[in-house]
């Protein structure tokens, strides 16, 4: 952010025009004035750098990490590479169990996206909820950001003043981190520490450029909750938080809900860019109806596709195990696919540079029969040919036409085939 500010144009600037098909003195203004962040810490050595912001396309985040009961380091780097493979842009590594430093650099050393963190979950695995003081929030944020984590979810906008408010709702505080920040202050009848300790976190980050996503504690978790007076007053503090980041050089996202009604999710977009300076909005779904546990990775998507629209620059999966279970690699997959074809749905209906041309692409494809075109342009490739191939098999013929027509409609009934023919006069 000083760079651009200077008007300096790094390579991690530079790459991010590229990739979004923009000036570079688009990108220069935008990270100068904190509508684009750009999170790259320096000791992240391979690292692709990407943009998140409003007018850039639309980001996903994978959800990674292991609990204190299940997962191993293996299985968090294979649920890396199916993040990767699947279209994430970002994971972030939620691990709370087992020897979470080395699962976390291990990812780090395995990622070419970058790697996002919330240190109060490692504070709370080493010191437990009610031993730990802001020396430890500040000595694991620092030791994370020295390994190379590229942005920290950290909870400072949730106050002593809110926790009363939060604790009249159906859930009351869903967020993890919020939850366990909300019991610190009210054991130790203290304030805030992250909120307290805000400057010295922001020298940390500085120093090693880390991101700071601003984290929503009293997101709400079900649609009752939705859009009440906790989540706003959060907001505002948050609101707060961008300007002090923005005045120390240092990047800042926001985050947001949650559960919301498909009504509310415009007012919400909007009412982060007032409050928040137009700071990226980094959002959970939103989740737009309650009663779907197993299929919540559609029911955010839907959200999430609406919440994009209306002005979110990064949307955090969900998987099908949402509020049930810790998500597998297959769910990462489901999550990845079902987020990325939501941002995607944004873009091109926005009209973001270069949105549409996959789909132009793939639709001449179609037209052309060229069916490997086709899956090399799909979002998830490898289904789309499981798919095709059991097709194939199950009608178990051979046709004159070849492969010159679609499973669904048949070989005599293919419309595009059809079409094909008319176009030729034959």
């Amino acid at each position: 952010m000083l760079q651009a500010r200077e008007g300096i144009v790094t390579p991690q600037i530079k790459a991010v025009a590229e990739k979004e098909q923009r000036s570079v003195e688009f990108i220069l203004e935008r990270v100068a004035d904190g509508r684009v962040v750009i999170p790259a810490n320096v000791n992240h050595k391979n690292l692709d750098p990407m943009g998140i912001g409003r007018e850039l396309l639309c980001k996903i985040n994978a959800n990674i990490g292991n609990s204190a009961m299940s997962s191993c380091p293996q299985a968090e780097k294979r649920k890396l590479q199916q993040a990767i493979r699947y279209g994430a842009d970002t994971v972030m590594d939620l691990s709370t169990g087992g020897d979470i430093d080395f699962i976390r650099s291990s990812i780090i050393e395995a990622s070419p996206i970058p790697v996002g963190t919330v240190p109060i979950y490692e504070v709370i695995a080493k010191y437990g909820a009610d031993n730990f003081d802001e020396t430890a929030i500040l000595d694991t944020i620092l030791s994370q950001a020295k390994q190379g984590v590229d942005y920290m979810t950290i909870h400072a906008g949730l106050l002593r003043k809110h926790v009363p408010i939060a604790l009249k709702r159906v859930l009351g505080i869903v967020s993890r981190g919020g939850s366990l920040m909300a019991q610190w202050m009210k054991r130790y009848d203290k304030e805030n520490p992250i909120y307290t300790r805000f400057d010295d976190i922001l020298d940390i980050c500085l120093q090693y450029d880390v991101t700071l996503s601003l984290g929503d504690g009293l997101r709400p978790g079900c649609l009752a909750d939705a859009s009440d007076e906790a989540q706003f007053a959060e907001l505002d503090v948050l609101g707060e938080l961008v300007k002090r980041c923005r005045a120390a050089g240092v990047q800042a996202m926001v985050e947001g809900p949650g559960h919301v009604p498909f009504h509310q999710i415009e007012m919400n977009m909007k009412r982060e860019r007032e409050v928040c300076g137009d700071a990226p909005f980094y959002i959970l779904g939103p989740v737009v109806i309650d009663c779907a546990p197993g299929y919540d990775h559609i029911v955010a998507s839907i959200g999430g596709t609406a919440g994009a629209y209306y002005g979110a620059a990064m949307l955090c999966y969900v998987t099908p195990k949402e509020h049930i279970g810790l998500p597998e690699a297959e769910d990462v997959r489901n999550g990845c696919v079902a987020f990325r074809i939501a941002a995607h749905a944004a873009d091109v209906a926005l009209g973001k540079p270069g949105a549409i041309d996959r789909d132009n692409a793939i639709g001449r494809a179609r037209a052309e029969f060229n069916w490997e075109k086709q899956f090399d342009l799909a979002l998830d490739p490898d289904r789309a040919r499981e798919y095709r191939k059991q097709a194939l098999e199950a009608s178990n013929a051979k046709h004159q036409h070849g492969t010159k027509y679609c499973t669904m409609c048949g070989p005599d009934f293919c419309s595009m085939r059809i079409s094909s023919d008319l176009k030729q006069g034959t």
